[in-house]
C-alpha cells in the first residue's frame, strides 16, 4: 500500500469515527486495531499494539504530571487557589477581566513549575476555571487564556522536550532551555494584550466588580496572609531544580507535599478535599494516559506503514530558499502535530531536519526553539491538539472541541505572530545563550 493511501486510511478513518461520535480514546483504539492489523501482521500486530500500549504510559517521564495535577486539585480544593484570587481581587479593584489576566501571569508561573504543557492546562484548568465560571465569564475568556498558557510550558524553563529535542538533535541542552525563556516571557505579554483587546470588544465577556478597592493596609494583609506563603511552593518546585537539589520528579513531589503543608497550617486540609482531590487526579489522569497511549500507537502505526516518512519526503522534496523551507518545516510540525504525539515527531523530523539547518545556515539553537514553538502550537491545533482534549476534559460537560479550538484560535495567531517575530529578529533567542558563552 502506497504511503498516501495508508496515511489517508487511518487519518480520515479516524476523523469518521469521530464524526459520528465515538469518544476519542474509543476511536482511537478501533483505528489503531485496523492499522496494526493491516500494517503490522494480522493478530501478532494485535500483541504488539498491547505492549506498546503499557510501554507508552509506563515511562518514568510521566510521573510528573499526576503529582502536579494532584498539587493543582489540593490548591482548589483546600481553598488555596481561592484565597490568593480573592487577595488579588482587592489590590486589582474593579479591573475587567483580572481573572484572565491572573490565568496568564499564574499559568506562567506554574509552566516554570510542571515543564509539561498538559498537566499545565489541567491543572489551571481544575484551579481556575470553577471560580471564573462562578464570576460569570464568558467560555472563551476562560478556556482561551487557560489553553494558550498552558503550553508556555514547551519552552519556558524547565522544559521536558526542551531537554528531549537537544538530546535527539544534539545542541547545547542548557542554552536551549535558556533560549526560551525570553520568547516565552514575550509570548505571555502577547497574551495578555490579546485579553485587553477581547475585553474592549466585548465588556460583558470578563465582567468587573462593583465593590470598591480595599485599603493599603488590607491589601498588605492580604498579601502577606494569602499570596506569599505560596511562595513555599514556588520554591519547592522551581528552587530546588535551580539549585541542584532535586529532579523534576522530586521538585513535583515537594511541590505536591508543600500544597499539604500550607492547607494545614491553614487548617483547610480535610479528608472530604483529600478524597476529592485523588478523584479529580485519577479521572483527569486517566484522560490523558489514554490519550497518550492511542496518540503513540497511531504515530507507530504512520511510521510503520511509511505514511509519516512519505508525508516528510513530499513536504520537504521542493527547491525553495532558506525562509520557505524553514516555513515548510514548520508547517510539516504543524500537520504531524494535529495526530502525533511530540516526542515521536520529533523522532521522525529530526534525521530529515537537521542536516537542512546546517546545509541553509540556521542557528541549531534558534531552530530549536522555532520547533518548541511549533509543538506547542500544534497541541493546540485542531483536530487532534492534545491539549484541546485535555481542556475539554476538565471543562464543564457539554464542552466541544469545536468551541476549545474556537477560544484558541487569537492565541495561536499570538505564537504565530511570534515566530515572524523570530524570524526576523533572532536575537530574541540568542541574546541570553549568547551572554552565558560569553
Amino acid at each position: 500500500m502506497a504511503w498516501y493511501e495508508a496515511a489517508t486510511l487511518m487519518i480520515c478513518g479516524l476523523l469518521f469515527l469521530m464524526f459520528f461520535g465515538m469518544p476519542v480514546a474509543i476511536a482511537f483504539l478501533a483505528i489503531n486495531i485496523v492499522g496494526v492489523y493491516i500494517f503490522m501482521g494480522g493478530m501478532i500486530g494485535i500483541d504488539q499494539l498491547v505492549a506498546n500500549a503499557s510501554t507508552s504510559v509506563t515511562s518514568f517521564a510521566l510521573v510528573p504530571v499526576p503529582l502536579f495535577l494532584i498539587m493543582g486539585e489540593l490548591l482548589f480544593h483546600t481553598g488555596l487557589a481561592i484565597r490568593v484570587f480573592d487577595a488579588l481581587d482587592k489590590c486589582f479593584g474593579g479591573i475587567k477581566g483580572r481573572l484572565s489576566y491572573l490565568t496568564v501571569g499564574g499559568g506562567t508561573i506554574f509552566a516554570t513549575l510542571s515543564g509539561s504543557s498538559m498537566a499545565n492546562t489541567a491543572m489551571l484548568g481544575t484551579t481556575l476555571m470553577p471560580d471564573m465560571i462562578k464570576r460569570g465569564y464568558k467560555p472563551h475568556m476562560i478556556m482561551g487564556p487557560i489553553l494558550a498558557t498552558g503550553g508556555l510550558a514547551m519552552i519556558i524553563p524547565p522544559s521536558s522536550l526542551a531537554v528531549l529535542l537537544g538530546s535527539l538533535a544534539r545542541i547545547d541542552v542548557g542554552a536551549l532551555l535558556i533560549a526560551g525563556l525570553v520568547p516565552g516571557l514575550v509570548l505571555a505579554l502577547m497574551f495578555i494584550a490579546t485579553i485587553r483587546v477581547q475585553i474592549a470588544l466585548d465588556p460583558d465577556a470578563a465582567p468587573g466588580y462593583a465593590a470598591e478597592r480595599a485599603s493599603f493596609r488590607e491589601i498588605a494583609r492580604a498579601l502577606a496572609v494569602d499570596v506569599l506563603p505560596m511562595g513555599i511552593v514556588v520554591f519547592a518546585v522551581v528552587g530546588l531544580i535551580l539549585l541542584g537539589w532535586a529532579t523534576p520528579t522530586e521538585s513535583a513531589a515537594f511541590g505536591a507535599l508543600s500544597v499539604v503543608a500550607l492547607s494545614a497550617l491553614y487548617r483547610t486540609l480535610s479528608w472530604e478535599a483529600v478524597v476529592r482531590s485523588m478523584t479529580g487526579t485519577l479521572k483527569v489522569s486517566a484522560m490523558m494516559l489514554m490519550i497518550i497511549v492511542g496518540s503513540t500507537t497511531f504515530s507507530q502505526i504512520l511510521a510503520f506503514s511509511g505514511a509519516s516518512s512519505g508525508l516528510i519526503a513530499f513536504a520537504t522534496s521542493f527547491e525553495l530558499n532558506a525562509y520557505l523551507i524553514l516555513a515548510v518545516m514548520f508547517l510539516v510540525l504543524l500537520i504531524l502535530g494535529m495526530f502525533m504525539d511530540q516526542l515521536s515527531i520529533m523522532m521522525l523530523t529530526l534525521p530529515i531536519f537537521m542536516p537542512l539547518v546546517g546545509v541553509y545556515g540556521f542557528d541549531p539553537i534558534w531552530f530549536g526553539v522555532i520547533m518548541l514553538l511549533a509543538l506547542e502550537l500544534s497541541l493546540a491545533t485542531p483536530p487532534f491538539g492534545l491539549l484541546l482534549f485535555v481542556m475539554v476534559g476538565v471543562s464543564p460537560p457539554g464542552t466541544t472541541i469545536g468551541k476549545v479550538a474556537m477560544a484558541a484560535l487569537p492565541y495561536i495567531v499570538c505564537t504565530l505572530l511570534l515566530v515572524v517575530l523570530l524570524a526576523f529578529f533572532p536575537q530574541l533567542a540568542l541574546w541570553l545563550p549568547g551572554l552565558i558563552r560569553n
